[in-house]
């Protein structure tokens, strides 16, 4: 028999969507469908996260409960393909190179979800220009003895330095246990150059909040929160602004105001919540676009740090 399938009307494009009733979150019975309508409800600020950006497709066919099922795929599906589908060939550190999907509009999103995606997974660049990055990304990831309280502690300690170095961040939950803080910056530098600011970042916040984080790489050494400068490598990828992640609460990486950082509670930020929260108050991530600045300060930083004693830091796993 064929497969049960809806096609929606997408701003002008058609989606079919494959299983709309398949269930994805069992605790909730939220379907894909249900997701699909989630991320229509808050699309605007979805598509800030992740628009004209070359993106990780991490499918989950068989919902949360089936982790075993879960892959990510770099290339775009050729069978099914639709024709307005956008692309971007980005290289990798291996120096294979791949055809990935460029989110470009909402049907690229619902696509996307079509294919069991549950959060979108975007690079830091444009599919204009894949080499430069124009986004820094800072990951707070607590470790597991570590309350959800420090990492609030550090992304304020986070922002005090960025503003130091005259950049501006953009706070959101992770979705799980960590909080994301996004920078737009000039697309100038290369990726070395961006993780070589991100790293003397991390080791600035480090120093500020000693014993609160770290930035060792091997996890029998952290304490703390882990600030995660390799998330600026190369081939890494973070879950984008309004993402919801594959935990039983269907929870959402959720973008914040700095002056609900100190109070902000995850778990209150699902799937059914987000919807309304986005419907009643400003998209705090809204005016991320107007302002990018140059991470100049924090290469001059890293030199100093060099200086000092700080050489380079391990590279993620595979990275030549």
């Amino acid at each position: 028999m064929p497969t049960p399938a809806e096609v929606l009307d997408v701003d002008g494009f058609d989606v079919r969507i494959t299983n709309p009733d398949k269930i994805f979150f069992p605790r909730l019975g939220f379907t894909k469908m249900d997701l699909v309508r989630y991320y229509l409800s808050v699309m605007p600020g979805a598509l800030r996260g992740c628009h004209h950006r070359p993106s990780t497709l991490y499918r989950w066919p068989n919902g949360v409960d089936a982790p075993e099922d879960a892959f990510y795929q770099k290339r775009v599906p050729v069978k099914g393909r639709p024709e307005w589908l956008q692309t971007a060939t980005v290289k990798f550190p291996s120096g294979r190179s791949a055809e990935m999907i460029a989110v470009e509009d909402a049907a690229h999103v619902v696509y996307a979800i079509n294919l069991g995606c549950l959060d979108l997974n975007p690079w830091p660049v444009r599919a204009s220009d894949v080499d430069h990055p124009d986004e820094l990304r800072v990951d707070l990831d607590p470790t597991p003895e570590v309350p959800f309280a420090e990492a609030r502690d550090v992304a304020l300690i986070a922002r005090e330095v960025l503003e130091e170095y005259h950049l501006k961040g953009f706070p959101k939950t992770s979705g799980k246990r960590g909080i994301h803080i996004y920078v737009r910056i000039e697309p100038r530098w290369g990726f070395r150059e961006v993780r070589r600011a991100a790293l003397a970042l991390a080791r600035e916040v480090e120093r500020r909040a000693e014993g609160i984080a770290t930035t060792a790489w091997w996890k029998e050494e952290r304490h703390g929160v882990f600030v995660d400068y390799n998330q600026n490598a190369r081939d890494r990828t973070i879950a984008s602004a309004y993402s919801v992640r594959p935990t039983q609460d269907a929870r959402v990486s959720t973008p914040l105001r700095w002056d609900e950082v100190a109070d902000v509670e995850p778990e209150k930020l699902t799937a059914q919540t987000v919807p309304g929260r986005f419907a009643e108050l400003d998209d705090p991530g809204a005016g991320i676009d107007d302002e990018a600045g140059t991470i100049q300060p924090l290469l001059d930083l890293s030199d100093e740090q060099e200086k000092a004693g700080q050489g380079e830091a391990p590279l993620p796993p595979h990275f030549p």
